[in-house]
């Protein structure tokens, strides 16, 4: 009997420990689909946002402050999102500082098209961004060439290693502002897919943060060799942090929150255009 012919679906997200453990149930193959293959297309998440803007790949990572630029292509999955329930990306400085003296700084930034920008740009909208690659923001502050450093990714919880000081942070800040967990990062599958191919990534997604749940030493393991020099026990709280019951599915409260982020921006003059969020 022939084989029936996969889809095959070129799925990117970016080379960090809780990308990988939540595509790990795909990536090893432990989680296969009768309609569908993918190719797994690893890059930082900056590089991520610009590429969804040409429709590049059938299914992205993307942040949710870069949906408005992406959404004539894509449609955001349910399941797939990290979300900082009181926690998110932090900045820091080399010395002890207020939030109120980043008025005015050079603050190295991962990229403008980043949902920490714009969480950033909320909190406090005067500042010289540079953008710097993520991995070399805590460098940039050491050194002196930046003023202060917004750190997404396993930094957040790494920084205090280095010699730097956290000023804020920016999940703790906006929950204690609109009482909503800080939507960050979201998966995207084309809208030029069939509806039963989009559907498919979805559940396949879904499947495939279950299977980690469910075999979370295995996983981790796996997830270890993108930990950026984190020990395991700091990789699974890292992990524990960004891969939880809002990655299985959002829910309302999630589209809620990503909704009023992006509404907030448009009112701020930071985004363009005014979108409604739109889920697969």
């Amino acid at each position: 009997m022939d084989q029936p012919v996969l889809r095959k679906i070129a799925v990117a997200h970016s080379p960090d420990s809780d990308d990988a453990f939540m595509f790990y149930g795909l990536a090893t193959q432990k989680i296969r689909s009768p309609l569908v293959s993918f190719q797994h297309v690893l890059d930082d998440i900056e590089s991520l946002n610009r590429a969804a803007i040409e429709g590049r790949y059938d299914m992205t990572a993307i942040s949710y402050h870069a949906y408005p630029y992406v959404a004539e292509n894509y449609v955001l999955t349910r399941a797939g999102s990290s979300v900082g329930d009181g926690y998110g990306p932090i900045v820091v400085a080399q010395r002890p500082q207020t939030p109120e003296e980043l008025k005015g700084k050079r603050i190295a930034i991962p990229g403008t098209m980043t949902t920490a920008y714009l969480v950033l740009k909320l909190f406090q909208p005067d500042f010289q961004a540079l953008v710097t690659p993520f991995d070399k923001i805590v460098s940039a502050v050491q050194e002196g060439s930046a003023d202060a450093g917004l750190v997404i990714h396993e930094g957040q919880i790494s920084f205090d290693r280095l010699g730097v000081h956290r000023v804020v942070d920016l999940g703790r800040w906006w929950k204690q502002q609109y009482g909503l967990p800080l939507p960050l990062g979201a998966n995207a599958v084309l809208r030029s897919l069939q509806s039963d191919i989009r559907q498919e990534c979805n559940v396949m997604l879904r499947k495939s943060i279950e299977y980690a749940l469910a075999h979370r030493e295995e996983a981790l393991s796996y997830a270890m060799q993108f930990a950026r020099g984190l020990d395991s026990g700091l990789t699974e709280k890292f992990v524990g942090m960004y891969v939880n019951d809002y990655t299985l599915d959002g829910g309302s409260s999630v589209a809620e929150a990503a909704q009023k982020l992006l509404d907030l921006g448009y009112e701020a003059g930071l985004i363009s255009r005014h979108v409604r969020l739109e889920f697969a």
